[in-house]
């Protein structure tokens, strides 16, 4: 029997050595990259693991039980996350959303919680700190993550219809359990929450009123997301996407919206309101109208490598300056980042459009659920 290849080893592994220039980059809170966009939001992975199996996202037939995960030994510690934080921090991010896999999965998180809330930007002012989950774990642990200091959450729902999120989530986990953890969010105070709906034509986009009729008038924001092509497991096509318009569309049909405002520079989620003010939808349409012009995000990987990019095909291995032979400075790692932010040049969704399969990246991509999204 022939051995089983897992694409996913090489790209974890796929990294560029970062390291200290030559001349400082003194941290002044307005770092740039190649292309004028500042550093403004970290996303920082805590986990590669998941306890579902979208097809999307992480499928079954690549992450079953005998893929081999990140040893915890390689994974960053707490400390060693938050002294980067604290550096990306003095280059401008004022946001840090903690996201996975799933990253209620990570042992003790309100500990990291905690650290990360204690940071504050130049100005004196804290960061607002997030966390991106599939809501099966956030009902036990809802309180405790506020208690922490976590701010917000945002969950990601891909359907009402139990028989539709069950398939799509490939372990039988029941919606009902979901909602009950978005309820315990509402009653701790982690507010305002957004659900983020990733629609596939052909499996949930019957969903999208449902799920609209049902988040009208509750104060929460739900977003729909148009199918990605991250990574090489999903298996993606365009004829699966369906268009943030023709979703705006379907819901305008019944509840009528009117567009609003973006909230802040760089956001990614077009906003729609209802037209009688009981609350607002987001379109989220990376495939079909891109925003890399104004993308302000850096990705850290849970065992330490930057990404540049939710579509990059390599990161820069900080974890290596982290725990090198040679003691490395807060200047020296400040210095380092800035390097590599400053040649940042990705606008992988704006190119997409023209470039035949893989002709931007030299090779595959790196999955989602190693960066998160």
């Amino acid at each position: 029997m022939s051995e089983r290849v897992i694409p996913l080893i090489d790209q974890r592994l796929r990294s560029h050595a970062a390291t200290v220039p030559a001349v400082a980059v003194p941290a002044t809170g307005l770092l740039g990259d190649a292309l004028g966009r500042p550093l403004r939001d970290l996303r920082i992975s805590v986990t590669d693991r998941c306890n579902f199996r979208c097809s999307y996202c992480m499928p079954k037939s690549i992450f079953d039980k005998d893929y081999p995960y990140l040893p915890h030994s390689a994974l960053l510690s707490f400390e060693e996350i938050t002294r980067l934080a604290r550096i990306f921090v003095s280059h401008g991010v004022q946001k840090i959303r903690l996201t996975g896999g799933e990253p209620l999965l990570r042992k003790n998180l309100e500990i990291l919680i905690e650290q990360l809330a204690a940071l504050r930007t130049a100005e004196g002012r804290p960061l607002d700190i997030t966390l991106t989950t599939n809501g099966s774990l956030l009902q036990r642990k809802a309180a405790a993550l506020k208690a922490a200091g976590l701010q917000r959450v945002t969950v990601s729902l891909d359907g009402l219809d139990d028989a539709v999120f069950r398939a799509m989530n490939d372990v039988d986990f029941p919606v009902a359990d979901v909602l009950k953890g978005i309820e315990a969010a509402q009653a701790a105070g982690l507010g305002p929450i957004k659900i983020n709906m990733v629609v596939k034509r052909g499996t949930n986009h019957g969903q999208i009123l449902p799920m609209a009729r049902h988040f009208k008038g509750s104060g929460i924001v739900l977003r729909f997301i148009e199918y990605m092509d991250v990574g090489a497991t999903n298996g993606w096509r365009m004829d699966e996407v369906m268009p943030s318009a023709e979703v705006v569309k379907t819901i305008h049909s019944e509840l009528p919206l009117v567009q609003l405002d973006p909230a802040a520079p760089g956001e990614t989620a077009e906003r729609w309101g209802y037209a009688d003010g009981s609350g607002e939808i987001g379109v989220i349409s990376s495939v079909t109208q891109a925003f890399c012009r104004d993308c302000n995000r850096a990705r850290l990987s849970t065992e330490g490598q930057l990404y540049l990019c939710l579509f990059a095909t390599h990161g820069h291995d900080l974890r290596q300056l982290l725990r090198g032979d040679a003691s490395v400075s807060e200047e020296q790692l400040a210095s380092a980042i800035a390097a590599i932010w400053q040649r940042r040049d990705d606008r992988y969704s704006e190119l997409r459009a023209s470039m035949p399969p893989d002709a931007s990246t030299g090779g595959r991509r790196v999955e989602m659920s190693y960066i998160g999204g």
